[in-house]
């Protein structure tokens, strides 16, 4: 070490404790509202079964019929590669792993549906039935990692079903084993900051009603018209929304098409590339940033059935559309049909292995000071681990593999990834 710099100050130490006082307040509320991700798995996608429709055996259903699909359209990896441009050192892989998750865990998110798409004639029967047949999947090892329902709006017209269908579907998990981990709640329709406000002051009551633990249920937002974007007053009204959830919001979910319909949008342009869709997005992901709450897209409504030629065709379609919403970070979205799940799974396995080993050099080089030829920041770091650990979690990539390549636990990527405020300079194991 060289020589001792003479080192001086011209202010008392009363400056700084002053300036800290005077932000102190500024500090509470940064720390309230942008707490950072949750650090938990985010499902790469949400599938919606109609209340009327949903059974024991949906989501293995899902699977077969996906299955089933490769096993017509695409038998082999070659054919599958072909179809979706995926690289010949990818190929085997990426479809190996596609039919390995079908047989596994082929739905992460799944949401029995009392709105749109909901076509049954006792909605009460329906929603003790989810309720009953969701305990029993997670009892039994069934369910998806996430289940839950999407309940009618706080419009005034449904209301008051919106309200006794999440009443009678939360009551249901009560009386059958109690509330899962893994339950979601996504409210639809969503105009106004107050229509946030109302659903919170709903799951309050429930709450008190069972002596649960204030906020253990949370929800998410679906952001459908173009109110929920920009107000009259010209703010921005999902961040107002974020903030009337009270901490309850878990993520906001784009509704591709009602969206559209809103603006608009001819039904033949509705889609989720649309730049209407891109603007609408963009809103959500600035207003959700920092706060813990995910942006998930919407889905596509050509469905891969009929020949093996327009089974391709929308196939192509769906893996282009959900590799442009990965590289956007959206990294959730919405799958309607069985025959989506596989160009879903296959559009994510792809977009982390191709990317897995320079994320993984560039994260231990940062962790190691080893250099390189990119100078990585700490938040860089922090994508670059937050990168990783989703691939791991939904079975792009595999831990040891992960491990050998950085040389860190698991525990050191999640480190990385969800540092605290202001500190950014985490350490590998």
């Amino acid at each position: 070490m060289g020589q001792q710099e003479k080192v001086s100050t011209s202010l008392a130490g009363a400056v700084s404790e002053g300036i800290s006082a005077s932000l102190a307040a500024v500090d509470a509320e940064l720390d309230r509202r942008y707490p950072g991700d949750p650090g938990t798995r985010q499902p790469v996608h949400t599938v919606y079964v109609p209340g009327n429709v949903f059974d024991a055996g949906t989501i293995r259903s899902w699977g077969d019929q996906a299955l089933a699909a490769l096993d017509e359209h695409a038998p082999d990896a070659a054919s599958f590669a072909a179809v979706l441009g995926l690289s010949d050192d990818l190929a085997e892989d990426v479809y190996g792993r596609v039919r390995a998750k079908l047989e596994r865990e082929p739905v992460e998110d799944l949401r029995v549906d009392f709105e749109d798409g909901y076509a049954g004639q006792d909605e009460d029967q329906d929603a003790a039935r989810a309720a009953r047949l969701i305990s029993e999947a997670y009892a039994n090892g069934t369910a998806a990692p996430y289940m839950g329902i999407r309940m009618k709006c706080m419009e005034s017209a449904v209301r008051d079903r919106g309200i006794r269908t999440t009443d009678v579907f939360l009551t249901g998990l009560l009386e059958n084993g109690g509330l899962p981990d893994g339950l979601v709640l996504t409210l639809p329709k969503v105009t106004y900051p107050e229509q946030v406000s109302a659903f919170v002051r709903l799951l309050e009551a429930f709450e008190k009603a069972h002596g649960l633990d204030a906020g253990r249920l949370g929800f998410e937002i679906q952001i459908e018209t173009s109110q929920s974007i920009l107000a009259t007053d010209g703010t921005a009204a999902v961040a107002r929304m974020i903030g009337a959830a009270e901490g309850r919001a878990t993520g906001l979910h784009y509704g591709t098409f009602d969206y559209s319909a809103c603006l608009g949008v001819s039904a033949a342009y509705q889609a989720s590339d649309h730049p209407a869709a891109d603007h609408a997005k963009a809103i959500m992901q600035v207003a959700a940033a920092g706060t813990g709450v995910r942006v998930s897209d919407g889905s596509t409504n050509v469905l891969p059935v009929g020949s093996t030629e327009h089974v391709h065709e929308a196939w192509r379609l769906h893996y282009g559309l959900t590799r442009r919403a990965l590289a956007r970070a959206y990294y959730q979205g919405w799958d309607m049909h069985p025959g989506h799940i596989p160009t879903r799974y296959a559009a994510v396995f792809a977009f982390y292995r191709e990317g897995f080993e320079a994320a993984a050099k560039r994260l231990s080089a940062y962790a190691n000071h080893a250099g390189g030829d990119v100078m990585d920041e700490p938040a860089t770091a922090k994508a670059l681990s937050s990168y990783l650990l989703r691939g791991i979690d939904c079975g792009a990539l595999d831990t040891a593999e992960v491990d050998a390549l950085t040389g860190m636990t698991r525990a050191a990527l999640d480190r990385f990834a969800a540092p605290r405020r202001g500190d950014l300079t985490a350490s590998a194991e």
